[in-house]
């Protein structure tokens, strides 16, 4: 009978791998508030609301675990694109394919505030998958616009405020 021999080696993590980026700081401060209420079903149920009043579908949620996630699909066509596929064309004879379809995604997270447990935290992230004429994904990216991140704040604030006060 032969014998196996297992061998490894110990590696620590490198000093200042786990730790986040200012980017990836500004992003969550970007994507995330605190709400004055420990109500957290009420204030996911208020997100799910608001998601589709702004004309998402929900495609996952759980209350339980305090997530959702909802997409809609929008038209990706810009002028620019097609422009440029016109001046291809004549002068080379070249079909570029230009972008046609986009796919947007939210997605929340709710958790009780670590800080006061009278609190809970809402993330949301909005994200989009770009296709173009061929259907082939030509860009896949996290919005980063912060004026979508205060847009749904905004309208989440006056909604707990609403459901809150019974308006």
């Amino acid at each position: 009978m032969g014998a196996v021999l297992f061998s490894g080696c110990e590696t620590a993590v490198p000093k200042g791998a786990l730790a986040m980026s200012p980017m990836t700081l500004e992003n969550r401060k970007m994507s995330s508030r605190k709400f004055q209420t420990k109500d957290e079903e009420k204030v996911i149920k208020a997100c799910a609301a608001l998601l589709q009043d702004l004309g998402f579908t929900m495609s996952e949620s759980s209350v339980k675990l305090g997530m959702l996630a909802g997409y809609k699909d929008r038209s990706a066509v810009q002028g620019g694109q097609v422009a440029g596929k016109i001046v291809m064309a004549a002068l080379f004879g070249v079909n570029m394919a230009i972008d046609a379809n986009q796919k947007m995604k939210a997605s929340v997270i709710t958790q009780p505030s670590k800080e006061n447990p009278n609190e809970t935290v809402v993330r949301v992230t909005f994200q989009r998958i770009v296709f173009d004429e061929n259907n082939q994904v030509s860009r896949l990216e996290q919005l980063k616009d912060v004026k979508y991140y205060k847009e749904f704040f905004d309208a989440l604030g006056k909604s707990l405020f609403l459901t809150a006060n019974d308006i």
